[in-house]
């Protein structure tokens, strides 16, 4: 052997080492719980999740009732985006509906739909359109104990959103609506041009051009349908009237609050979108509803 020629282990001492890492590995593995065990308010790995999950499984349900939101023609879900996070942030649990928009009849079944989902206490929210839509839905449903209307059709039984458009003077609405035939009907829109004077004057106008971009249309059946009976004859409401509205006229929403017999406050300078304009308004009253009813 030279001097440059590497040391070969011998057979022998491959064998030590090899029992000594083995020995080492087990020690190590089997020191962990123990370690854990040993530490003040440490636990073995997995036990604390699953206590917080056992926990959060068993936490009851929440005391505050559940508030469905309906929005109207022209809008969708996310004109209520403002409010949803103030009555979030007071811990209300909220399901903003998707309303369909295609005819008061099949609008009012797929909202009841979804309150047969709902167990607990319900307050059901309807802007614009929307307020026909609840005041069909919530018949049959016990769990409801409000309806708020926020700047809303309440019509009565045999009445429909044009029909009350027609016996109130000052709605703009009607000749800014823009017509498109679709397979089986026609769906209504608002002129872009025209949106923010009728539906949004006191929104920023760059908001309102988004609006109108993205606005869902009204098939015009679902406005010229009429209601069936009216739940506000047996459930309380709230009603929201927008003082400078031109799509349902101020005096149209006064009259369909007295005639339910309505909590009414009124915001003189809001438009139609009270709810994106006023959302801090428009939560006080969803919320003193639901104070009301629990």
């Amino acid at each position: 052997m030279t001097g440059n020629e590497p040391v070969r282990p011998r057979q022998g001492d491959k064998r030590r080492r090899r029992r000594m890492l083995t020995t080492l590995a087990v020690g190590t593995l089997l020191a962990v719980p123990a370690l854990s065990a040993a530490t003040p308010g440490a636990s073995p790995a997995g036990t604390a999740s699953t206590a917080n999950a056992t926990k959060a499984s068993a936490a009851p349900n929440s005391p505050k009732p559940t508030v469905v939101l309906v929005h109207g023609a022209f809008a969708d879900s996310s004109s209520w985006d403002a409010v949803t996070a103030r009555l979030q942030r007071q811990g209300y649990p909220v399901i903003g509906v998707a309303n369909p928009l295609r005819g008061l009849a099949d609008d009012s079944a797929y909202v009841s739909s979804v309150l047969d989902t709902i167990p607990g206490p319900v307050v059901l929210v309807g802007h614009s359109y929307g307020g026909a839509v609840i005041t069909d839905a919530a018949v049959g449903h016990p769990q409801v104990k409000a309806l708020v209307y926020i700047a809303a059709f309440a019509p009565d039984q045999g009445e429909s959103g044009l029909e009350i458009l027609g016996k109130y003077p000052g709605s703009k609405l009607p000749p800014a609506l823009t017509v498109r035939p679709f397979p089986g009907g026609q769906d209504a829109y608002v002129n872009p041009a025209d949106f923010r004077q009728v539906f949004a004057a006191d929104v920023p106008a760059g908001r309102t051009r988004l609006m109108a971009a993205g606005q869902r249309p009204v098939a015009l059946a679902a406005l010229e349908q009429p209601s069936s009976a009216p739940a506000w004859k047996s459930i309380p409401s709230w009603f929201l009237v927008a003082g400078a509205d031109r799509a349902i006229p101020p005096a149209a929403e006064q009259a369909m609050a007295l005639r339910a017999g309505s909590h009414t406050e009124v915001i003189r300078t809001a438009s139609h979108a009270v709810l994106v304009s006023h959302p801090g308004a428009t939560a006080h009253i969803i919320e003193t509803a639901a104070r009301a009813t629990s």
